[in-house]
């Protein structure tokens, strides 16, 4: 988000972007805060690499 945020121009054209990433750290600090780990989807994420 500090890239959307700092490169000119880029605010406006990824806002949508920026968003939805707001809302998914959202969505997994409520599910912490919930249920007292991490969400599935973030504990169980490895590099594919």
């Amino acid at each position: 988000m500090d890239v959307i945020d700092r490169v000119p121009g880029l605010g406006s054209r990824a806002a949508h972007v920026r968003q939805r990433m707001v809302e998914a750290r959202l969505r997994a600090r409520q599910y912490t805060r919930a249920h007292g780990e991490d969400a599935p989807a973030v504990r169980d994420w490895v590099w594919p690499y």
